[in-house]
């Protein structure tokens, strides 16, 4: 219970349903400086608006302080990627780390029979066990942060509001009459001030802003920046140089402390090499000798479009886009669907390596499983 709608509703629904419920809210960071803050989740307000939410549908209520275990899984590899020239989405790694690994321990612990959430998902039995779907509402789906889920953790897992749209959540809020009913959606990365990315990561790791060239494709220098880390692939403004076309960040070289630019165009991805591939489809992903017609979703914001999943083995993966995409970057999430209906979820990886169309590489840290070779490929 994150102390926001959703997974009150979800607290509130299951009680109905006449299971008993046990409310369980994470403390994931600094209690004190979230305190005043609105639109976070986990701690501060957050944590007494689900205390207050267990009191009113009458349900046990517990807080977990992970604080340190946020810090150590999420928080830390959040900065070190950026620094590496990454683009990173500490969101799923909590759910990955946090969420469903050490609470959902915890749930075991407690003898629980399910862990509930309220995260927009769905799930249901298939011939091969728990199969993830997407959410009935298109807008609130959150398949793309959910893709390292297991097949041992979907089979423990429920998610109840999957069918329903974000207005009939409320509603329901409003039923039982909940405060938070028309509490407003937590903004941001929840550990992020703000929205300034910048910020946290110097003060998880003080002088790491070093600064360097703004340069073009052609190693031209053109200008200046203070630290790779106020820039993400994609980025068109505050790069305070003038040139005769718009120019766009399509490269962050870490080891040479570079941010390179070019035209729009570069920025078109057709092949994406992926690490730490988890694969919840049918069958097992790394014996498929044949590639796979899937659909592929680079971005939570973008509708996943066709493609061709080649699989590499040892959980690595090559993914060839049909129409391209733009602003794909390495630590970036790639989230298959399948080809027909789009609806199952079949796993997804990690960017590692990024194509554009001209065969200019972009590419993040090296995973332990690659190959050394690869490690110095399109570096």
């Amino acid at each position: 219970m994150s102390g926001g709608v959703d997974s009150s509703v979800t607290a509130a629904l299951l009680k109905e349903e006449g299971y008993e419920v046990i409310g369980i809210t994470l403390q994931l960071y600094d209690h004190g400086a979230a305190i005043a803050r609105k639109g976070a989740c986990c701690a501060g307000q957050d944590i007494h608006d689900a205390r207050l939410v267990a009191e009113k549908i009458g349900i046990p209520h517990y807080v977990l302080d992970y604080e340190s275990r946020f810090r150590d899984s999420v928080m830390e590899e959040f900065a070190d990627s950026y620094l590496a020239g990454e683009t990173p989405i500490p969101c799923v790694r909590c759910n990955e780390r946090v969420k469903f690994r050490d609470m959902f321990q915890a749930a075991k612990e407690l003898g629980a029979d399910a862990l509930a959430t309220g995260h927009y998902i769905a799930s249901e039995p298939g011939p091969d066990g728990w199969q993830m779907l997407r959410a009935e509402d298109p807008e609130r789906d959150q398949s793309y942060f959910l893709f390292t889920t297991t097949r041992e953790q979907l089979d423990f897992l429920r998610f109840p509001l999957g069918r329903l749209h974000k207005s009939e959540t409320r509603a329901i809020a409003q039923r039982y009459g909940l405060g938070v009913a028309e509490k407003p959606d937590s903004q941001d990365i929840c550990f992020v001030p703000s929205g300034r990315y910048a910020d946290v990561i110097l003060k998880l790791r003080p002088g790491a802003a070093e600064p360097g060239d703004i340069v073009d494709m052609d190693g031209n220098v053109l200008g200046r920046h203070e630290g790779i880390l106020h820039y993400t692939i994609g980025q068109r403004r505050g790069l305070g140089i003038a040139m005769g076309e718009p120019l766009y960040v399509v490269r962050l070289d870490a080891a040479k402390k570079q941010v390179v630019v070019g035209p729009k165009d570069m920025l078109l991805t057709h092949q994406i090499e992926l690490g730490e591939v988890n694969w919840i489809g049918p069958g097992n992903l790394d014996a498929t000798s044949q590639p796979l017609e899937v659909l592929a979703k680079v971005r939570s914001t973008r509708p996943p479009a066709p493609a061709l999943l080649v699989p590499l083995g040892e959980g690595r993966a090559r993914v060839e886009l049909k129409t391209g995409e733009d602003g794909v970057a390495p630590g970036q999430a790639c989230v298959f669907y399948d080809a027909q209906t789009g609806k199952r979820v079949l796993g997804g990886g990690w960017i590692r390596r990024s194509v554009n169309r001209y065969g200019n590489a972009v590419r993040g840290r090296p995973l332990e499983s690659e190959p050394e070779s690869e490690h110095a490929a399109g570096a």
